[in-house]
């Protein structure tokens, strides 16, 4: 197995400008097999502008994953809002370059987003939604102590639908205090 990071050595910054080419390193065919294959470069422009556009927005955030002390960036890590079931909630997804798996880094940035979101005090749960067959995402969630709800069909990338876990983790809100809080429409 490969060595464990110490959750000290990882760390999450808000999505910029300057990140693009890291986009560009997440596009490799190991990273998007569970995630409907390869982007086009237009694809993977829009994505980065709607990352960059997150900040400072209600809607949730992106991030870039760094390891310390030398500041390497391994990957990214993010939440939204969106619709579920009827119910306002964040999603939350992650990708962590392939040479940076298995070291306990995608747990590390997983969980300083799941505390961002706690903080907010808006939704009172996150949701994952890795591939069935992506057993390394699913293993963060069972480690972070998300809640198996069910597998779901869902769409990703937009036009092509895909079988999902989805994963549940309750923010320890009330129901009424997310409810006043959300941007969603009813």
């Amino acid at each position: 197995m490969s060595e464990q990071m110490n959750a000290s050595q990882v760390r999450i910054h808000p999505w910029s400008e300057e990140d693009l080419p890291l986009l560009h390193l997440l596009n490799a065919s190991e990273m998007t097999e569970h995630l409907g294959g390869l982007e086009t470069e237009e694809q993977i422009v829009s994505r980065h502008n709607r990352y960059v556009n997150t900040l400072g927005k209600e809607s949730g955030c992106m991030f870039r994953v760094t390891l310390l002390p030398e500041m390497t960036s391994v990957g990214s890590v993010g939440y939204w809002e969106r619709s579920w079931q009827g119910e306002a909630v964040y999603e939350i997804g992650w990708s962590i370059l392939p040479t940076y798996q298995g070291k306990g880094i995608a747990s590390a940035a997983v969980a300083e987003v799941i505390a961002h979101c706690r903080a907010e005090q808006k939704h009172t749960s996150i949701h994952a939604f890795p591939s069935v067959n992506n057993a390394a995402s699913n293993r963060i969630c069972r480690k972070l102590n998300f809640s198996l709800v069910s597998e779901c069909d869902f769409e990703y990338p937009p036009g092509s639908i895909m079988k999902c876990n989805d994963w549940r983790l309750g923010l320890g809100l009330g129901t009424e205090g997310a409810e006043k809080k959300s941007l969603l429409p009813g």
